[in-house]
């Protein structure tokens, strides 16, 4: 833990300037207000005022005055100077978003994790949480983005086929600095395409260092004049960009989801957990999956997962359970990508799982078999369902998903709904090159 005096000392040994406060929107777009430093004693006591209703779905118009809290927990120096003037240090801290009336804004989805980080604790559950964002790296040209992968290296390439390797070096280095603990980097099967794994760590601080993650990875690739993108498929035909996601609760300092006497290592809570997050798969895809483009990953073929099923090692179900054991007992989620905001992201997957283990539900049988071979009657035969096949269909699952809305909340759940089938709305509106091709000269 990091005390606001011990954040205000370190500015002032560091000579930091400038600081960040930081916050993201419904989408999981990252916001910041700068401040001078010499603000930060009374940002700590009083907040930062700004006007909410300039952010994706925050508040209306005539309810806009709202203060940004810092957390001192996640006080940072970024590891980069400003590119004006080299002697310039600024940092950054996490905040909370508040109301004028000093209530929390239901509206901030770091205050939607802590609500369900809040219902594990009263059940005497601590969640944790690690990610492995997967991203790719393109050449610019004439300062625009480019799908030109940066390098045509494959999965754990080694130099020189994998150019990228002293980028990821360098991001690897800029998020140390900003105090993560990184357990491994390597390049990813597709061209261009690397994943950095990062410390597994309490829920809450996990989706911190996620958000961080991907502005990091941006800013380090910007001054290598390239650009990192986390759009989920950006490449038709190739590997996907996705963000597994491992979970497990601990009690006290047990691993809860341990089971010795078990055939696979786990204990009832983790059947029960996971059986719960396979009930609500299809709504919490709509958070975990929220763009058009997250759909074009999610299809058979591409080490995706499409199926509503568990396994210990089929990479095709949608859980899959890790061989660590003991402490290290988890669940792999292997569904989400690295577009989702992620305090919903995981509020709904924990909720998901604490819903299970209330209503003790079962998971059903794990399916060993590769699912993508089978046929549709065997998939029945199993009970197997998918996922939704579109954004649309997600976010329908969601409407009708009464457990995953009060995880989001009423203000977030309206807010992201309107503005995921606006977005549906847009692309069924859209003319695309495909349907030219296709179309144009034959009708």
């Amino acid at each position: 833990m990091t005390s606001k005096e011990e954040v205000l000392q370190i500015m002032e040994k560091k000579d930091v300037k400038f600081v960040r406060l930081q916050f993201t929107d419904i989408l999981g777009v990252v916001k910041n207000v700068a401040i001078p430093a010499e603000r930060m004693e009374k940002a700590f006591e009083e907040g930062i005022w700004f006007d909410g209703s300039s952010i994706e779905g925050f508040v209306r118009i005539q309810e806009s005055d709202m203060r940004l809290e810092p957390d001192p927990n996640t006080f940072a120096i970024l590891p980069w100077k400003n590119q004006d003037d080299e002697d310039i240090a600024t940092a950054r801290v996490i905040c909370d978003v508040i109301n004028s009336d000093d209530t929390e804004f239901e509206g901030d989805p770091r205050f939607v994790l802590k609500r369900s980080l809040e219902k594990a604790k009263e059940m005497g559950y601590e969640p944790l949480a690690g990610p492995e964002p997967e991203f790719f790296v393109f050449e610019k040209k004439d300062g625009d983005a480019t799908t030109i992968p940066h390098d045509s290296g494959g999965y754990f390439d080694f130099a020189p086929k994998d150019l990228a390797s002293d980028l990821r070096r360098d991001i690897v280095i800029a998020l140390e600095k900003m105090g993560f603990k990184i357990e491994a980097s390597h390049h990813e099967v597709a061209g261009g395409q690397h994943e950095i794994d990062f410390r597994y760590e309490d829920a809450l601080r996990t989706a911190d260092n996620i958000a961080t993650f991907r502005t990091v990875v941006r800013a380090v690739a910007e001054r290598n004049d390239l650009h990192a993108t986390f759009m989920p498929k950006p490449i038709q035909g190739i590997n996907g960009s996705g963000m597994h996601t491992h979970i497990s609760l601990f009690r006290e300092r047990d691993n809860a989801f341990y089971g010795p006497e078990d055939d696979y290592n786990l204990s009832e809570i983790a059947y029960h957990f996971m059986g719960g997050v396979l009930k609500h798969a299809e709504a919490v895809t709509a958070v975990c999956n929220p763009t058009i483009n997250s759909y074009k990953r999610l299809i058979a073929g591409y080490e995706a997962p499409v199926y509503i099923a568990w396994s210990k090692i089929n990479r095709s179900a949608l859980i899959r359970v890790p061989a660590a054991t003991g402490k290290s007992t988890r669940l792999e989620l292997r569904s989400p990508d690295p577009t989702a905001n992620p305090y919903l992201a995981l509020a709904v997957i924990i909720r998901a799982g604490l819903d299970g283990i209330e209503k003790e539900i079962s998971p059903g049988n794990p399916v060993q078999e590769d699912i993508y071979e089978f046929t549709e009657e065997k998939r029945m035969e199993y009970g197997i369902d998918t996922l939704p096949g579109n954004l649309y269909q997600a976010v329908s699952a969601l409407e009708e998903d009464e457990v995953i809305k009060d995880a989001l909340g009423q203000h977030i759940t309206e807010k992201f709904i309107q503005a995921k089938i606006r977005e549906w709305n847009d692309y069924k509106a859209f003319v695309s090159e495909w349907e030219i091709e296709r179309y144009l000269e034959n009708f």
